[in-house]
């Protein structure tokens, strides 16, 4: 699983974190936590096992969104994806060990009527969104927040 590489809003961003892979994993995994790390997040609940296949409902900006995870290759990689208000979106987390720490990258795409509208605005907001929330899992992660 991919993003679009062709949709009009894309970020890719990275971070990296001074914690065990096993701990920015674990967070990064446990999707009912997410509100208790992730301030702008404001409900999540996985509603099958965490597995390819594997749904969860969450809350952001005041919108409910309804994910599928389509691949999964866990303490590397997570991806899931599905529409939103008119948004079809795609995500993508990989975690790299490295010298320094873990590597944490997230990509996503977006697509979608609301999206061609206004592709500078989404992708903005996109960006500022996934800038906190890797900001967010960087925090927990370095700062022992429990999962």
């Amino acid at each position: 699983m991919d993003i679009d590489h062709a949709a009009p809003a894309i970020a890719d961003l990275t971070v990296t974190i001074d914690a065990p892979l096993e701990t920015i994993w674990r967070l990064h995994t446990d999707i009912g936590s997410w509100p208790r790390w992730n301030p702008g997040i404001t409900s999540a609940r996985l509603t099958t096992e965490l597995e390819v296949g594997g749904v969860f409902e969450w809350q952001t900006a005041g919108l409910t969104i309804t994910s599928t995870i389509g691949e999964l290759t866990p303490m590397r990689r997570i991806a899931w994806g599905g529409p939103a208000h008119g948004i079809i979106g795609i995500h993508v987390w990989t975690f790299e060990p490295g010298a320094g720490g873990v590597v944490v990258r997230t990509r996503e795409s977006w697509d979608g009527e609301p999206v061609r509208a206004d592709p500078d605005g989404m992708r903005a907001g996109l960006t500022a969104s996934l800038v906190d929330w890797l900001d967010a899992l960087k925090a927990a992660a370095e700062g022992g927040t429990p999962v």
